[in-house]
């Protein structure tokens, strides 16, 4: 299946290598962070332009594998994921920089959205509402998309509705290109969206979180996470985990020590991450795998 582009402050095909710019492949959920928080402070710390391409997780890991795009930093919203895929490959190391949760975020102008901010619980409401009033990246894609498959898993079982997976899956929109994936809800064509918290901070619309059980915002729950399963197309057989963001510079980057220059200023500015609604907390960041000295972790 083919990954629509989501393109800010880049171009498609083969990203530059300026030596005063740095090539960013990333989540797509992340683009807002990188292009208005990360970005800007970025470049007026080290006059080093980031430019960046946004899609979902697994559809940029096959870009890089096939080498459609060669970039300079690559983040992914799975910190496994990346290491399953590239390592031994393209990287032997990685640095995870920060975490999320998983929610609704709604149109309060909707009749769906308007019984979720009065509190009606969603797995009641959702799967009575017409196809298409709800969306989820298509989760082979993106983690985003199998995460949420994972929560309608274990959200059934919480709440005693074993056909909750089921029946989402018959209602919900998947949506291939991650970053559009709250469009339809800020024109109002979509109620709502299964996103992470930032998403919902990003775009200014309201958000209700799930709970711990199937948030994967909680490390002290990843084995409960783990019993919630979604394998992709490419036969890939994901399982649930925390969210953790992590960031490399592979071996095949034009301005490699510009993709380090990033990915230490991510580990080195946890609170402009926070500002845009992710969460750094305790053993954040974390390096991984034989790490270059210059990342310093």
């Amino acid at each position: 299946m083919a990954a629509g582009a989501a393109l800010l402050g880049g171009s498609t095909g083969c990203l530059s290598g300026d030596t005063d710019a740095v090539s960013v492949l990333s989540a797509g959920s992340l683009a807002r962070t990188f292009e208005e928080h990360v970005g800007p402070a970025f470049e007026s710390e080290t006059g080093i332009e980031l430019r960046g391409e946004y899609y979902g997780t697994n559809a940029l890991l096959r870009m890089v594998e096939d080498r459609t795009t060669v970039p300079d930093v690559i983040v992914s919203a799975d910190a496994t994921l990346l290491r399953d895929r590239l390592y031994g490959d393209l990287t032997e190391w990685d640095v995870t920089f920060a975490a999320n949760s998983l929610g609704i975020g709604y149109d309060t102008r909707t009749e769906l959205g308007s019984r979720l901010a009065d509190g009606d619980p969603w797995y009641e409401l959702a799967p009575e509402t017409a196809p298409g009033t709800v969306a989820i990246a298509d989760p082979d894609l993106d983690p985003l998309g199998y995460r949420a498959i994972q929560a309608f898993t274990l959200a059934g079982r919480r709440h005693n509705r074993p056909d909750l997976r089921g029946r989402m899956r018959g209602v919900v929109y998947e949506e291939p290109e991650e970053p559009q994936l709250l469009s339809g809800v800020e024109t109002g064509s979509r109620a709502a969206a299964v996103v992470y918290r930032n998403m919902a901070v990003d775009h200014g619309i309201e958000f209700v979180g799930f709970p711990p059980e199937y948030n994967f915002a909680d490390p002290a729950l990843a084995n409960h996470y783990a019993t919630a399963e979604y394998t992709t197309d490419e036969g890939y057989t994901a399982v649930g985990r925390p969210i953790l963001y992590n960031a490399t510079v592979p071996d095949v980057a034009d301005a490699p020590e510009a993709g380090r220059r990033l990915v230490r200023f991510l580990a080195d500015n946890p609170d402009r991450l926070v500002a845009a609604g992710l969460t750094v907390g305790d053993g954040l960041p974390r390096a991984n795998g034989d790490t270059p000295e210059a990342i310093g972790l």
